[in-house]
């Protein structure tokens, strides 16, 4: 009998087919094959980007970090998107809440409003709120830039933030009010600890998506530079050896931040 059973879920078990591991093997060698060869290049002795290497220096390394240049891009751009993430975590948590707790007029389209840049292209928006900003007389800066990434990333927040306050359970704010907490011990105590990873994990998405954004901050920028500002000046004429430096160490940056970010907060925290 043992030996029928054995036999019977042996003939049900699925078959493995190898060309799908190929396949999957081919997508992940061509999605990260460019990022292997930038951070190959980027310690290439030669400015030429070809092969073969004649050598490895670091001296690309050497000649971004000690750019002005490079490091003025680099603190507006960490600017940008701190501001942008602070910004977002505070409006996109009050607006998460309002959403998923109160029930008002025109909440259905406030929500469909706050959630629509995300279907609008960059180059729309950023054209949008350029004519905005002319028609109020109002000078392109670094606040300009805050705002149009604000308007940009807010959606992804919001969303992510209203997935989670969904299946949160309220029985437990309710039996904290029961025992005397108010309804601010209530929220620090007990909503925010729980909600919390969620929040920190949406500003962090929040960051990495204000961090990389071209399209708006080239339309909004005025006489300030950016990391993407920056990059695209430096290839406009020629292929520069020193953005494989500065790729790579965004990709080293990219990959700390995925290990922090790991560290803290649970992937399904995260997930809409």
């Amino acid at each position: 009998m043992r030996s029928g059973m054995s036999r019977g879920s042996h003939s049900l078990s699925p078959w493995r087919i190898p060309w799908l591991d190929l396949m999957a093997a081919a997508a992940l060698v061509f999605l990260f094959a460019p990022m292997a060869i930038i951070i190959l290049f980027s310690f290439n002795d030669s400015p030429a980007i070809s092969l073969p290497i004649r050598g490895l220096s670091v001296r690309w390394y050497q000649s971004v970090l000690t750019s002005p240049q490079f490091l003025s891009a680099l603190k507006n751009t960490l600017v940008v998107g701190s501001a942008t993430s602070a910004l977002a975590m505070g409006v996109g948590t009050l607006s998460a809440f309002g959403f998923t707790r109160y029930r008002f007029r025109f909440r259905n389209l406030l929500r469909t409003i706050t959630i629509l840049p995300i279907a609008l292209p960059a180059l729309f928006l950023g054209l949008s709120l350029l004519s905005f900003f002319s028609l109020l007389d109002f000078r392109l800066s670094m606040t300009t830039v805050v705002v149009g990434h604000l308007i940009y990333t807010l959606p992804y927040f919001v969303l992510v933030a209203n997935a989670r306050l969904e299946r949160f359970p309220v029985a437990i704010e309710e039996a904290a009010r029961d025992l005397g907490a108010s309804a601010w011990q209530t929220f620090w105590r007990v909503t925010f600890p729980i909600v919390g990873p969620s929040i920190v994990g949406a500003g962090i998405l929040v960051f990495a998506l204000s961090f990389d954004e071209f399209l708006i901050t080239f339309f909004l920028i005025g006489s300030e530079s950016t990391l993407p500002m920056l990059v695209w000046s430096m290839m406009r004429r020629s292929i520069d050896p020193r953005v494989n430096a500065i790729s790579t160490l965004v990709i080293g940056l990219s990959m700390i931040v995925i290990l922090i970010m790991g560290r803290f907060v649970k992937l399904s925290d995260v997930t809409v």
